[in-house]
């Protein structure tokens, strides 16, 4: 066994959005984490590939991409942190890690998301662009400019139905407790994911586990990145 290098926050989107949103976590993170964000097709530098409708399979593509980013020859201490559909992501992705030789999952930090079992009561899969929209936007508490402008739209709307419809029809791979330690985030006013939703996740947990409330909303992590940063880096370190 090789000495393990830097720990690594490992950084999974939430829907229609990009790598890119993870990028000023770099500095926030210091010396202490390196920041490494995964892409999930159909946005920022990989906008012409398909989208994933599927969880299971998008875990796939972001194990093989972990796996690149990381490389050969070390062992590899690694945190994830996932929002909302990120988040579904990062515990699915989670339970593929444990079983890796050369990885330590130090922690999981899901936000913005009820325990993988109860899934989503509300759905917008299937509306129309206009109806989507709304939804989307009522879900989040959060309007992106980016949407009102048409040619901006029209790139970015199949890709976020694609992200929508694939974080509505998840069900779990497994109910088997995760064995690493998991933290569940969740902003006090979020009226997507209700108090009892987020404290859900520790039937998911095999090990340590921590439910934090936050100010904000659903889409606290937007305005709050050192805070939250903050939390990750005194929570592992």
């Amino acid at each position: 066994m090789t000495t393990p290098d830097t720990t690594k926050l490992i950084c999974l989107p939430y829907a229609g959005a990009g790598a890119s949103f993870y990028r000023p976590w770099t500095a926030l993170a210091g010396d202490a984490l390196e920041i490494v964000a995964l892409q999930l097709p159909g946005r920022e530098r990989l906008i012409d590939e398909e989208p994933y409708h599927d969880v299971h399979t998008a875990t796939d593509g972001l194990l093989a991409q972990l796996r690149e980013r990381l490389g050969d020859g070390d062992d590899h201490r690694v945190v994830l942190f996932g929002h909302s559909l990120g988040a579904v992501l990062a515990y699915e992705l989670a339970h593929r890690l444990v079983a890796e030789d050369d990885i330590e999952l130090v922690h999981l930090f899901v936000s913005g998301s009820p325990e993988p079992s109860l899934g989503r009561e509300r759905h917008a899969t299937g509306l129309s662009d206009e109806d989507f929209l709304a939804r989307v936007g009522e879900f989040a508490g959060y309007h992106h400019p980016a949407l009102d402008d048409p040619e901006m739209r029209a790139m970015i709307l199949p890709t976020l139905r694609a992200d929508v419809e694939m974080h509505e029809a998840y069900t779990p791979s497994t109910d088997l407790p995760l064995q690493a330690p998991l933290t569940v985030i969740r902003g006090e006013d979020d009226d997507l994911v209700d108090y009892e939703d987020a404290a859900a996740w520790s039937k998911a947990a095999g090990e340590d586990f921590e439910h934090v409330e936050v100010p904000g909303g659903h889409m606290y992590l937007a305005d709050s990145a050192p805070s939250l940063v903050r939390l990750i880096v005194s929570t592992v370190l």
